[in-house]
């Protein structure tokens, strides 16, 4: 166990990150049907959380440099606590509660993360759950809580052993720069962006041996075309999704949508469920910004998309290690079917680019930035976007917590800059949900988007009833049909 340890500069950078607007936590609520035992809880995370050094180790800036710092004076009594919910303890305020805690800075002076337990209205108690960014990203966080929990039969329900890293170099602040920016593919098998296997060689074959950069001077040129690219970006449409935000932040979520029926959608119409979740989150979109009167023709809201960058060997182990890919959402058509079908288009056409892992390599380098340049980088690539929009696969099976059984959960990933919407997608135990985050002052009501989440997933669902095969892969006789009656 290490009592002090370097931490990593692109984990430098989201400890960093976090500003009195917009704090760089993940926020997850946990719903379970009837009561946690305490005993049992306290164990779970004794055992299976607290394996992890992160958990137990203060973040400490020494001399510009960051370290993980054993706390010697930790107490768990400091980190699980019982709250009471405001109002009836429905939804509503267990909603509330944990926007509060969205806007809550975590204490510096301690190991990162927290969790309330609360008594509510919705058959049960729920956990809520706060760890700071800088500790891990969304899939290595999600595995740990999932080690704490048990299937049916008392089995654990998922989670992986905590694998301890090997030493840092010390001269790693003066390694090469193309080194700099290739090593976290090293860990990587890019898996979420489907790089073909010859591409991944070239890659591998680059991180062994930088000097054949040189031999791969294609290579080299798409990467500058998606630097440039970036750099060269338009702001974001204007829309109230963005603009100055404020401490009060906003939670919701959507009801359960039953997976299986997600997937049958997706066959007939040739198009993954990340396609057709993205398409009904900009269905939700495009029907709140016209409820509120908003012009909506021809609007196209670009969107962060985290990319898992994690190759087994990574399982068991926290940091940050995930690219993020820009995606403009088209959220000015109006027939659902060419929605979808874009969304997909653009979809495949960010699986061949290199932009998850040159964000991944920004984000190490400006974590070795003094922080103010790193504030100046981030803010220009904020103002790219107006809202981060993550998709995380759960367990498909319950999971039990301290004799209780998981219900629902649901989890919010923090926003930067101007970015007032954070928009995370969660699948477990045979359903899935679309949860929102956001500043009040932007958006004080994301419940009206995260309740049309589901309508319009049933719009595509009655077109497949409805509609022979042969014509739903075109949009617009779709339309046409319909109009017809």
């Amino acid at each position: 166990m290490a009592m002090c340890s370097p931490i990593s500069h692109v984990d430098t950078a989201w400890l960093r990150m976090d500003s009195p607007h917009n704090l760089m936590q993940i926020v997850g609520v946990m719903i379970f049907d009837g009561e946690l035992d305490q005993a049992s809880l306290r164990q779970s995370i004794s055992e299976r959380m607290l394996r992890y050094d992160r958990f137990r180790q203060i973040a400490l800036s020494e001399n510009g440099r960051y370290f993980w710092h054993e706390d010697s004076d930790f107490d768990l009594d400091q980190h699980l606590k019982r709250a009471i919910l405001p109002g009836d303890g429905g939804k509503e305020a267990l909603q509330a509660f944990a926007a509060d805690l969205c806007a809550t800075p975590l204490n510096p002076h301690r190991p990162l993360w927290e969790m309330h337990l609360v008594d509510t209205r919705l058959g049960g108690q729920a956990l809520i759950v706060r760890i700071h960014h800088a500790i891990g990203d969304g899939i290595a966080l999600v595995d740990v809580l999932l080690s704490m929990m048990d299937d049916a039969s008392g089995v654990s329900g998922g989670g992986a052993e905590p694998r301890k890293l090997p030493e840092k170099r010390k001269d790693e602040g003066e390694r090469h720069f193309l080194d700099m920016i290739w090593t976290p593919v090293s860990t990587a098998m890019l898996t979420s962006m489907k790089v073909s296997s010859n591409l991944w060689l070239k890659y591998m074959e680059l991180v062994s041996n930088p000097r054949k950069a040189m031999n791969y001077i294609g290579i080299g040129y798409d990467v500058a075309a998606e630097a440039a690219k970036l750099a060269l970006m338009a702001n974001d449409s204007p829309t109230r999704l963005k603009g100055k935000p404020g401490p009060v932040k906003r939670v919701a979520w959507s009801e359960p949508l039953p997976l299986p029926e997600v997937k049958a959608v997706g066959r007939v119409l040739s198009c993954s469920v990340n396609d057709m979740l993205l398409s009904a989150a900009a269905g939700a979109i495009r029907a709140y910004l016209l409820a509120k009167g908003d012009p909506v023709e021809g609007l196209e809201v670009r969107v962060m998309v985290p990319v898992n960058l994690r190759g087994e060997g990574d399982r068991g182990t926290l940091g940050n290690r995930f690219g993020l890919v820009a995606l403009e959402l088209p959220v000015g058509i109006a027939n659902p079917l060419a929605r979808l079908y874009t969304v997909r288009e653009r979809m495949e056409a960010l699986k061949g680019s290199y932009q998850a892992v040159l964000a991944l390599g920004i984000l190490g380098v400006v974590g070795m930035a003094p922080k103010l340049v790193q504030q100046q980088i981030l803010d220009l690539l904020a103002n790219k976007a107006s809202a981060v929009m993550t998709n995380v696969p759960g367990p498909q099976k319950s999971l039990y917590l301290g004799g209780a059984r998981l219900a629902q959960p649901m989890f919010w990933v923090p926003q930067s800059g101007n970015i007032g919407v954070g928009v995370s997608i969660l699948s477990y135990d045979g359903n899935v949900q679309i949860g929102l985050v956001t500043d009040k002052g932007l958006i004080p009501d994301p419940e009206h988007i995260a309740n049309r989440f589901n309508d319009e997933f049933s719009q595509l669902l009655l077109l497949v009833l409805m509609e022979p095969p042969e014509r739903l892969a075109d949009p617009e006789a779709v339309e046409a049909a319909l109009r017809a009656g």
